[in-house]
């Protein structure tokens, strides 16, 4: 796998499943970034004993209160990593928190869509939103030409249920009020690529596969590890031509 060669990386949802996967290996990787800020919801939950668990071990991670629905903890996990960052930008942001719920369209609620759009949409749209001044930073402060994980980039962990094209072939597992908020991050994703593609921003949209996490239970086809490799594997060959892309974790291209 080539060098990712971010010099920072916040990963939003890390204290499980593939946000935490994707710290671990960030950290063990043969250039780790500088620093590897590591967002949850309850650091201090039991919850958060993996990223404990790496904190011992690694002094560039970072641990992040960040509960990415509430506007005054992302305020303040972006003072935190501007602190660390000292006047330098963050150059990846990963935006992986998000929440699954298997209904259909009989027993889907009004809660589920709403908590479901929240989380899976509203999120990452407050936290790239926050974070702007500090990637526009990294990539001002950048000598990469073009656009890359390496100067300035906002990665949304997007899924294949939300392909409008695709649903014909995937809804045996209908989980719409999912389906329809990852719909909607592809939209926010094509809308972030072009709104911030003159401030040297890259914006993307990956579906990790189906894997086997809580989210994805253990029926699923990937290891945490295979989706992780595969994922950090696509970011690090990302270019300018992967503005508004939508990959899955082998890199190939899915339809909107």
């Amino acid at each position: 796998m080539a060098a990712l060669g971010a010099r920072s990386v916040l990963v939003t949802g890390a204290n499980r499943g593939i946000g935490l996967e994707l710290v671990r290996q960030l950290l063990s990787a043969p250039e780790p970034p500088r620093w590897v800020f590591a967002g949850c919801r309850e650091p201090d939950g039991e919850r958060g004993q993996g990223l404990k668990t790496l904190v011992a071990k690694h002094p560039n991670l970072v641990v992040v209160k960040l509960d990415a629905t509430s506007p005054a903890d992302i305020k303040d996990a972006a003072a935190c990593v501007e602190n660390h960052l000292k006047g330098s930008g963050l150059n990846l942001l990963i935006n992986n928190a998000g929440i699954f719920k298997e209904v259909d369209l009989e027993t889907v609620s009004v809660e589920d869509m709403v908590s479901g759009y929240k989380t899976n949409v509203t999120g990452p749209l407050l936290v790239s939103q926050v974070f702007l001044p500090l990637l526009r930073r990294a990539a001002q402060g950048s000598s990469e030409k073009g656009l890359s994980c390496r100067k300035a980039a906002i990665v949304n962990i997007s899924s294949v249920l939300g392909s409008v094209e695709l649903v014909s072939l995937s809804y045996v597992k209908p989980a719409v009020s999912y389906r329809c908020s990852k719909a909607a991050l592809n939209m926010l994703t094509m809308c972030q690529s072009l709104g911030y593609k003159e401030d040297g921003i890259l914006c993307m949209a990956v579906h990790p596969g189906w894997v086997k996490t809580d989210m994805g239970t253990q029926e699923a086809d990937l290891t945490v590890d295979e989706s992780v490799r595969g994922i950090l594997g696509v970011l690090s060959k990302l270019g300018t031509e992967h503005s508004g892309a939508f990959v899955d974790w082998k890199g190939q291209k899915l339809p909107w």
